[in-house]
């Protein structure tokens, strides 16, 4: 049993009790996985906390585009782009099964807020700041080739329209394969344990107090350094550590709604602007469906407990009639939904797509270590910052010699295949190999694509399927159960899967199922079995919106 197995939290629990970290992570999303990372692969002993699961925050409810930040082009925010373009790149080679590059129609219209030359500038501009390379430049169409492209599209002034790549990804499976490989190089991380207390011992270390959310245990951890990653949260662990200052954050909703393809026939991935309030937007294919987002508001409400408002709904809908008439979609027509919040640095006088999306590093009397702000596509840049810190702190205090960063050409778990260059003719071997187990070629290919090269453990659950669960479904309950510490059936279908938000119907079909196989296997009481059905039946709500 590996130290990412739902079995093996007794065990971690021990050893959390035990040892005196070098560097302990509060937050498991995006960031506080690749300082995990970071820290990790440079010999550091790091553990890490997460209040709920991993993902389950921010970083499972994004656009989820590993983006180079072309927006920011708009607000002039030059070097953010350069750096963010370069750190797209980083992330697709060294994770090519959870990031894809895909096309992205620009399209400007007679009024908009884009014409012909500022597209092709910007575009143009967008390249030669984010290093992107050749087969991947921006190209422009006429107004005929752009309805050829994507025939939905509004035609009414319809100038023309620009093409450039951007790199859709799943956040969540992206946050936990680097999850999986700081612990594949020593971190401990463990999900759902909340920290309700910080208590700087002395110059030594701090004492974290923790509470484990699935039985209700406290326990304390000693570390020499600690780090607030907790994104929406960050201002309530600041809070542990003593009084906020002057610096806060200033939390903005953004809201994405999925419909299938019959309905919502969308063939190119589509940025445009919106009719309301010129505010950009994306409508991305993905799998048989269609999803369409983001709003931008201020929210001041309890991050862990978000709705899709009907004025959510009808900002997107609004943008969907405004680009896509001939459509005359309808909302009963919308499969899915979700809400996250962006946690952005507060500045006084900006509406939510003005504020900066920059990080700040931060550092409390009592030593606490905060990090805040930043895009997904920055974790990694992000984390090397944090890192560097730490370590030049516990060099100088501790007189360590630890090095510097290695992740810029570091594989995440399951992208060990030589970069993207290989990773096509690698499915295509898997998925023979799939089928030789009796899976369908499409479902091969999809267990392939899906978790690069941990697929052969997949197949290895799947050979050991057994009860009325699809082979298929089987194999991947099990190596999410033991191979990333899935402990609840929303852990699996959301954030291990996706299927909540792209396969509902997957998920009324076999969640009983699983939640009886989850409970047998982790050895739940009947009231723990109860508690996570009425979870999974309260996310079914939310992204179905009943």
């Amino acid at each position: 049993m590996g130290n990412f197995s739902a079995n093996a939290r007794e065990r971690l629990k021990k050893t959390f009790i035990e040892e005196t970290f070098d560097l302990f992570v509060i937050g498991g999303g995006i960031t506080g996985a690749g300082i995990a990372l970071d820290a990790a692969t440079r010999g550091i002993k790091v553990g890490l906390a997460e209040m709920q699961d991993f993902a389950e925050g921010t970083s499972s409810r994004s656009t989820k585009l590993v983006h180079g930040g072309l927006r920011y082009l708009k607000q002039f925010e030059i070097k953010e782009v350069a750096e963010l373009g370069r750190e797209r790149a980083i992330v697709y080679e060294n994770g090519p099964h959870v990031t894809t590059p895909v096309w992205m129609l620009l399209p400007f219209h007679k009024g908009g807020t884009f014409g012909s030359f500022s597209t092709a500038l910007g575009l143009k501009v967008y390249d030669i700041l984010a290093n992107v390379k050749k087969g991947e430049r921006r190209f422009m169409l006429s107004a005929d080739e752009t309805i050829a492209r994507e025939p939905l599209i509004k035609k009414d002034g319809l100038l023309g329209g620009g093409v450039y790549v951007e790199y859709r990804t799943d956040d969540a499976r992206l946050t936990i394969e680097v999850m999986k490989a700081a612990v594949a190089n020593g971190a401990l991380a463990m999900n759902h344990l909340k920290v309700v207390g910080i208590e700087a011992d002395n110059v030594a270390f701090s004492t974290v107090t923790v509470e484990d959310q699935l039985i209700g245990e406290q326990f304390q951890i000693r570390a020499k350094k600690v780090v607030n990653a907790a994104g929406p949260w960050v201002d309530e662990v600041r809070k542990l550590d003593g009084e906020l200052d002057n610096k806060h954050l200033i939390l903005s909703k953004g809201v994405h709604l999925v419909f299938d393809e019959d309905d919502f026939p969308l063939q190119q991935a589509i940025y445009f602007d919106t009719e309301k309030d010129g505010r950009m937007i994306f409508a991305i294919p993905r799998d048989g469906k269609a999803y369409v987002g983001t709003t931008d508001t201020f929210y001041e409400g309890d991050p862990a407990d978000l709705k899709v408002t009907k004025e959510d709904r009808q900002y997107i809908m609004d943008a969907i009639h405004y680009m896509f008439p001939q459509l005359q979609l309808t909302e009963d027509k919308i499969e899915s939904a979700w809400a996250g919040v962006r946690p952005l640095i507060h500045e006084e006088g900006k509406g939510p797509s003005e504020i900066s999306r920059k990080d700040e590093i931060w550092q409390s009397e009592s030593g606490l270590i905060t990090i805040a702000g930043g895009k997904l596509t920055g974790y990694r840049k992000m984390a090397e910052k944090i890192v560097d810190l730490v370590v030049k702190q516990l060099n100088d205090e501790y007189q360590l010699k630890y090095g510097k960063s290695i992740t810029k050409n570091l594989p995440i778990s399951g992208g060990e295949t030589s970069g993207s260059k290989f990773f096509e003719s690698f499915v295509e071997k898997r998925t023979m190999k799939g089928q030789e187990l009796g899976l369908t070629e499409e479902q091969s290919h999809y267990l392939a694509k899906f978790y690069g090269t941990n697929v052969d453990k997949v197949f290895n659950y799947i050979k050991q399927a057994k009860g009325n669960l699809p082979p298929i479904v089987y194999g991947q309950l099990y190596y999410a159960i033991n191979e990333e510490s899935a402990c609840t059936p929303s852990d699996f279908f959301v954030r291990r899967t996706g299927a909540l938000l792209f396969n509902i119907h997957l998920v009324r079909q076999y969640k009983q199922l699983v939640i009886d196989e989850m409970s047998d296997y982790l050895n739940w009481t009947a009231e723990e079995k109860q508690q996570h059905t009425d979870q999974l039946e309260h996310e079914l709500q939310d992204v179905t919106m009943t």
